[in-house]
């Protein structure tokens, strides 16, 4: 008998009856049953599912853990598959055996689990939303705040691009968060650079980015002053 196929010592610790994915062609010792894609070895013998009594059972692959777990709590009988991988020389979890029914309570477990986690993410993102609405608001009213000349739709403007969640932009750094005025400054002076000057344009056509802000300085500075002056 190959090792790979030894029912003794269990090639693994597990709970209940213990079931091979085989990795030779097998036959079942009572019934001749073959060949076998799961089998179970008693008195040094394969023997099919059906002839040791979980032919009933049902194959669940692994993967899902919670899905694993919640179906053995469920199911009476229930069985560890595992097969042997020869390069690693262990045996290894496939999935489990479980009732059918088990089955599809645990899938119902599992369905109601998703569908609450998914009613939190909802909630949680109209929150975050709605904070993300109070917070823009209060940015560009302290964009309009420093710079009274600041037309109101670019003061909108500046603070959703700045204050985009997720961007890494200045809007959503710790100064930011706190309507620090370096930090909506720094907003307003980069609209300004990006959409006032020809900036972009220099930079795709080859000027390294400081001498680009070095040409626009002069163009930042006086839209940045008139909008100071209201």
């Amino acid at each position: 008998m190959s090792s790979a196929m030894s029912p003794s010592p269990s090639p693994l610790a597990v709970r209940g009856p213990l079931v091979f994915q085989p990795v030779k062609r097998r036959r079942c010792a009572a019934c001749r049953t073959g060949p076998l894609t799961l089998l179970v070895m008693s008195d040094g013998q394969p023997h099919c599912l059906d002839c040791v009594g979980l032919g009933h059972l049902v194959y669940l692959p692994r993967g899902d853990t919670a899905l694993t777990r919640r179906s053995r709590e469920e199911s009476a009988l229930s069985a560890v598959v595992v097969r042997f991988h020869r390069r690693r020389g262990r045996y290894e979890r496939q999935g489990v055996l479980v009732e059918e029914a088990a089955l599809a309570r645990a899938e119902a477990r599992c369905l109601a689990d998703a569908e609450a986690r998914a009613g939190r993410r909802e909630r949680d993102a109209a929150r975050r939303a709605a904070q993300d609405v109070r917070f823009l608001v209060a940015f560009a009213a302290e964009i309009r705040r420093l710079f009274p000349g600041c037309p109101p739709h670019r003061a909108a403007a500046i603070a959703g691009h700045a204050g985009l969640r997720g961007s890494g932009r200045v809007g959503r750094s710790a100064a930011g968060r706190a309507l620090s005025q370096g930090a909506v400054s720094a907003a307003v002076r980069a609209a300004v650079r990006h959409v006032d000057t020809p900036y972009d344009r220099l930079l795709m056509e080859g000027v390294a980015w400081k001498e680009a802000r070095l040409r626009v300085a002069g163009t930042v500075a006086a839209v940045l002053d008139d909008w100071r002056a209201g």
